[in-house]
């Protein structure tokens, strides 16, 4: 007899601003047949703002290092990569044409393909356009003021928020968050073995007291 396993649900959360979004983004492909994948565009800003926190490129040495490893990582991946003319961008677009071409791994990776593959501009009209028309999304101008379209992009960035979701990407499996495209592994492993993350070092990380706290 054949057991048919239940469909697991998990969240992948993103913005096409991250460059770790386009190297996480093939990945994908690696979980189980039994997992199912929603994919949530949000706007890594709200997230900023939310948390209080800087974004990697608002930090001059930080930036610089962000950016090259994001390229050497891609060559270590065996990805082609090409940095967009300006970053960072304003990416709400891009992640509006996401949605209204309904928020689908095609749709995903068409625009994150443009960004980081073909290192195209999609804070451009001109380029949205085009890839509104390679999507299927007949107006582009009229989808992206669609006010049901801006209001689940806020929805999206509000529900990760609350998630305790901080950075993009993230894979969000019921409580549990895998932040980066370096995380994945252990995603793989806790969709597989999610006892051994119950061990008693992991609770006893889960609650280990704080030390000392920043003043402000």
């Amino acid at each position: 007899m054949t057991l048919v396993q239940d469909v697991v649900k998990v969240s992948w959360v993103f913005d096409v601003i991250s460059p770790f979004a386009y190297l996480a983004f093939p990945q994908l492909s690696r979980l189980p047949a039994h997992v199912g994948v929603e994919f949530v565009p949000v706007l890594f800003a709200g997230l900023l703002q939310h948390f209080g926190q800087l974004g990697p490129a608002e930090i001059p040495s930080k930036r610089r290092f962000t950016y090259r490893f994001a390229l050497w990582r891609a060559r270590q991946l065996g990805l082609p990569m090409r940095m967009p003319p300006a970053h960072p961008f304003n990416p709400l677009a891009a992640l509006r044409l996401i949605i209204a071409a309904g928020s689908d791994r095609r749709a995903a990776g068409t625009v994150l393909g443009a960004v980081f593959r073909q290192g195209r501009d999609v804070a451009d009209p001109a380029v949205i356009a085009e890839l509104a028309r390679e999507l299927g999304v007949a107006d582009a101008q009229a989808a992206l003021g669609d006010a049901t379209v801006k209001q689940r992009l806020r929805d999206n960035t509000n529900w990760a928020s609350s998630q305790g979701v901080f950075g993009v990407p993230t894979l969000v499996i019921g409580d549990e968050l895998f932040w980066g495209h370096d995380a994945f592994d252990m995603a793989l492993e806790y969709l597989q073995h999610p006892d051994a993350f119950g061990d008693p070092d992991m609770r006893a990380a889960d609650s280990l007291p704080v030390g000392v706290t920043r003043s402000r």
